[in-house]
């Protein structure tokens, strides 16, 4: 059984690490992984070992959640770099970028999904990009300390 996410209450200030085995974990993952800004030049599919790899600059929603904002007299919001990792990729196929023409592109992540023996990174702008996957195998870990930002994402209803 896959690993269950804390939730906003008990997660404090530790590292985000979490491995989703299957759709109910990567939806909560997702979550987690919601309005993530991810530089096109760091994802990377490799094919001998069936991995595809990405960093991303991801928002703490579970601090933001809990947490009075700096502009109230709380804390600051914050993001951190985090490593994302899906083993048994068989193919990648993207669309709505050119990965090699626009790999100073940044992409603005809001959601993942798993369907059909593929996950779905789906971004703004309609871009997507399509991991083909044996089995569902994510791993993701905060890399290094988080920093203060004063940008918190918002979404049209």
């Amino acid at each position: 059984m896959a690993t269950r996410l804390p939730g906003p209450l008990t997660l404090r200030d530790r590292p985000f690490r979490v491995r989703a085995e299957d759709g109910d974990d990567l939806a909560v993952v997702s979550a987690y992984l919601q309005d993530a800004v991810v530089p096109l030049a760091e994802t990377a599919f490799e094919p001998a070992e069936e991995r595809f790899a990405l960093v991303a600059s991801r928002f703490r929603w579970e601090k933001a959640l809990r947490a009075k904002v700096a502009a109230e007299g709380g804390e600051p919001l914050e993001r951190v770099h985090c490593g994302v990792r899906f083993e048994g990729v068989t193919a990648v196929r993207v669309r709505g970028v050119d990965p090699k023409a626009e790999r100073g592109r940044m992409l603005n992540l809001l959601q993942i999904a798993y369907r059909d023996g593929c996950v779905d990174l789906i971004c703004a702008d309609d871009v997507t990009i399509r991991l083909d996957v044996r089995r569902l195998a994510c791993h993701v870990e905060d890399l290094g300390e988080p920093w203060p930002t004063v940008f918190r994402p918002t979404h049209e209803d």
